[in-house]
């Protein structure tokens, strides 16, 4: 089945170019020139990833990325004409993954789409390895048969190792995509302590998902 990629710019050579390339990449391409349009798609179907203009008129690329990260936790790659600071960090702190400055080159963005795809699991609003069940919509977590509360910050920390599983996360980095996302550990033991607490709630002797890389972070087994 092909991936399904989002592409939203209301320039249309912009639009059209990146749809072109990605089509001859073998992917399906849902493209837009007008923001609420593509909303109208978001809201009803599930992409692989998105690529969204910042500046449109009328629901901005910011918006676009924001209601449809209430709902998907798909990739998003943000385009942005300005490049300043307060763009980049409005848009992750939205929910984008990353972003390109225009004028950008187009073998750049397709290696960021790839990239993001090779990370991303397939159906990843569930986790399932047949003992651990992570439900990302919901936000439930079940062991075995019995559901497994956690705080907020844990599960956050939870999605992040999950999203690059198999992936060394530096303990610089996964403090900086947690900060991004409204998790204010401040430093690497405040980390290591609710990663000790994750540990003691969804692993057993026969089940261990976490591995501590000493003196450098961690990676979901």
């Amino acid at each position: 089945m092909k991936e399904k990629i989002l592409v939203v710019d209301d320039e249309k050579e912009i639009t059209d170019l990146v749809a072109l390339y990605l089509e001859n990449e073998g992917f399906q391409v849902y493209k837009f020139y007008d923001s609420r349009e593509a909303l109208e798609c978001a809201r009803r179907e599930e992409m692989d990833l998105a690529v969204l203009d910042i500046m449109m008129p009328e629901v901005d690329g910011l918006e676009l990325c924001r209601l449809i990260r209430q709902k998907y936790t798909y990739p998003i790659i943000m385009l942005t004409a300005k490049g300043t600071e307060i763009d980049k960090i409005n848009g992750l702190t939205l929910g984008a993954d990353d972003y390109v400055t225009k004028p950008f080159s187009i073998k750049i963005l397709l290696k960021k789409i790839s990239v993001f795809l090779s990370r991303e699991p397939k159906n990843f609003h569930i986790y399932d390895d047949g003992f651990l069940r992570i439900d990302f919509e919901l936000g439930k977590v079940q062991k075995g048969k019995e559901e497994c509360p956690v705080t907020p910050t844990e599960y956050r920390i939870l999605k992040k190792l999950i999203q690059n599983k198999g992936q060394l996360l530096t303990y610089s980095l996964l403090l900086d995509s947690l900060w991004d996302e409204g998790v204010q550990l401040l430093d690497k033991h405040a980390l290591a302590v609710n990663i000790n607490r994750l540990r003691k709630k969804i692993e057993t002797e026969e089940h261990s998902y976490i591995s501590n890389v000493y003196g450098m972070g961690y990676i979901w087994k």
